[in-house]
């Protein structure tokens, strides 16, 4: 397995790898170290067919704080045009968990502050730790949100509850999270961990061509009805004529699990 600092790549079970922010006496902050590391890892999994989704967690009692403060802060000395080329790289660094095809689960294990929740933002799937608290504090440092939070919280909580948390900085955990949309689950911290690995073991079970695209139809929206019809009239076919489908019908008739290959 490749060397990663401030990062691990595990494969806890079949079809399923993990990423762990590994940085827990900084509470995963997003180091340069961690940036680095994170773009090695996704680019590896970007390339491996034997992977069907991916959990994204933290290590120790955090899920991330977000970016390195002393990083953020620098020196006072660089420019703006220097600063937006160096928050663009990093943007786009951590962004790059969208251009997987397969699913994404954010395990919130802990506190997700800032660019650590854009984060899980990022992801199709977010599961919380009970009492995980999530915030948006950008405002509080003096800053404006990045990372693209001022698209992404609006589309998963929508705008009126996005201008709450961002125009507050406020921290939400628990029920709320759950109430808001912001989380789909709210899992007890005893069995969170292998609670989410059920989870994923139950997409990397279903029939990857399908899951793949369904993940597409959801991430690029539709832009009315006949849009939608346009792309599963597409979509649709081509896993009618997938091996798997074959499988999974005889599967249902033969009452057992089915043996997808992704042909």
């Amino acid at each position: 397995m490749t060397d990663f600092e401030h990062l691990r790549l595990e494969r806890p079970a079949e079809g399923i790898a993990r990423i762990v922010l590994d940085n827990p006496d900084q509470r995963n902050a997003m180091s340069p170290a961690m940036t680095t590391s994170w773009v090695r890892a996704i680019d590896q999994l970007a390339h491996d067919p034997d992977v069907r989704v991916v959990v994204v967690t933290g290590a120790g009692s955090a899920f991330s704080s977000g970016g390195d403060t002393a990083w953020l802060a620098g020196d006072g000395t660089r420019t703006v045009d220097e600063l937006r080329t160096q928050m663009l790289g990093f943007y786009r660094s951590w962004l790059s968990i969208r251009r997987l095809e397969v699913p994404t689960i954010a395990a919130i294990n802990g506190h997700a502050v800032g660019a650590g929740l854009c984060l899980a933002l990022a992801c199709d799937l977010r599961f919380a730790a009970d009492g995980a608290r999530m915030s948006v504090p950008f405002t509080r440092l003096g800053l404006h949100p990045g990372m693209a939070g001022t698209f992404l919280l609006p589309d998963v909580v929508g705008p009126a509850v996005a201008r709450d948390l961002f125009l507050t900085g406020r921290a939400v955990t628990g029920q709320e999270a759950l109430t808001l949309g912001l989380v789909s689950r709210v899992i007890a911290p005893d069995s969170f961990a292998d609670d989410v690995l059920a989870a994923a073991s139950s997409i990397a079970e279903a029939a990857p061509i399908a899951t793949r695209l369904t993940k597409t139809a959801l991430a690029r929206g539709h832009a009315d009805l006949d849009a939608c019809l346009a792309w599963e009239g597409l979509a649709q076919p081509v896993t009618l004529a997938t091996a798997d489908l074959q499988e999974g019908i005889a599967a249902v008739q033969e009452k057992r699990r089915p043996r997808f290959t992704g042909r």
